[in-house]
């Protein structure tokens, strides 16, 4: 597992759209659909990924806590299952349901969604606002396997704090860091 950083989209970004397969539903999902309307976080996440899975039950936590407050979710694994087959579709909807993921997980198997949005690492995080413009995108938290930092989506959670109380985006923002998407 190398470390890989997110690239950092730049703030003020629309939204890049897609349509792709739920994998617990098998229903095509867009953004529109998943929209909130204060805002929308968009997730790419693999089901391998030792810092995606280190992450997951705060994830579930942090979806139950800001969806009552209009912020949409979802994930979206971009990684080749051929050679990644832990990843693939059907494995990722049993991931879904084990963990009780209160939003959609999405399989992008073009890559294209993930290249629109210059996707580089497992996990990474964007945060739109309510029009659909980039607010935030980086960590979660400094929590990673074996680390100190205790895992509570401090970082992610002040920026969706900031956006539901009408502030600036934070103007410190790190990138996030994992495993690398596995491009075909």
């Amino acid at each position: 597992m190398a470390l890989t950083e997110s690239k950092m989209m730049a703030l003020g970004t629309h939204v890049p759209d897609f349509n792709l397969p739920d994998t617990v539903t098998g229903l095509q999902r867009s953004y529109a659909d998943i929209r909130g309307k204060a805002g929308t976080v968009v997730m790419f996440l693999c089901n391998h990924c030792p810092y995606v899975i280190h992450v997951n039950s705060e994830l579930v936590k942090i979806a139950h806590e800001y969806s009552d407050k209009g912020i949409g979710f979802v994930a979206i694994s971009s990684n080749d299952a051929v050679k990644y087959p832990e990843d693939a579709p059907d494995k990722m909807s049993i991931v879904a349901k084990v963990l009780r993921y209160p939003f959609p997980y999405l399989y992008d198997e073009s890559q294209e969604v993930a290249r629109s949005y210059d996707a580089a690492c497992t996990p990474d995080f964007y945060l739109f606002d309510g029009n659909d413009k980039l607010y935030y995108r980086g960590r979660l938290d400094a929590s990673r396997p074996g680390n100190e930092y205790p895992l509570n989506g401090k970082d992610l959670r002040e920026a969706l704090n900031a956006l539901l109380a009408g502030r600036p985006a934070p103007e410190k923002q790190y990138p996030s860091a994992g495993c690398n998407i596995k491009w075909k």
